[in-house]
């Protein structure tokens, strides 16, 4: 992790975020199942609110995985090259993620440019789907963010410091 705390911060932020629009969830989920079964009065509103906090949680929530190393990988194969190739391995794999990621955010740009365009609104807040949509580019930045930082640690970092069993 990085040792500037102000940037730790801000890197955790996605954390903070995914954490924050988590709890909103759960909240108004079970908010809506006691307005449904137990006061027979549903929430109207709840779908437009869970589409825009599991849009934001998927997104935000990626980038924190790829710093942390949450995401699913098997690995198996690669652990058994010797440490020169596995480098190299890790930095093909990085370049292929980085491009995927950059067309993704792409596309998801253009996405948010559409809605835009449109003025497409939630039918019952009339909230902007740009808003919701915005976080599929800005976690691709995320991603792309988190996952440089993580790989640079992982494969380059140990070669500095002169530790080249670490990586």
């Amino acid at each position: 992790m990085v040792k500037n705390k102000p940037l730790n911060y801000l890197l955790n932020l996605d954390l903070v975020l995914t954490g924050a629009t988590f709890l909103v969830l759960v909240t108004i989920t079970f908010a809506g199942v006691i307005m449904r079964y137990f006061v027979n009065r549903p929430l109207v509103w709840l779908e437009e609110v869970q589409l825009m906090c599991f849009v934001w949680i998927v997104f935000f929530g990626a980038g924190a995985a790829f710093r942390t190393g949450s995401h699913v990988a098997i690995d198996m194969v690669v652990d058994r090259f010797p440490q020169q190739l596995r480098k190299i391995t890790e930095i093909l794999i990085y370049i292929a993620v980085i491009i995927v990621l950059c067309y993704f955010m792409v596309q998801g740009w253009s996405l948010v440019q559409q809605m835009g365009q449109t003025n497409r609104l939630t039918n019952i807040f009339k909230i902007p789907y740009t808003l919701i949509y915005a976080a599929f580019p800005i976690g691709c930045v995320l991603m792309i963010i988190n996952y440089s930082i993580a790989t640079y640690t992982q494969v380059f970092k140990p070669m500095i410091f002169g530790k080249e069993g670490d990586a």
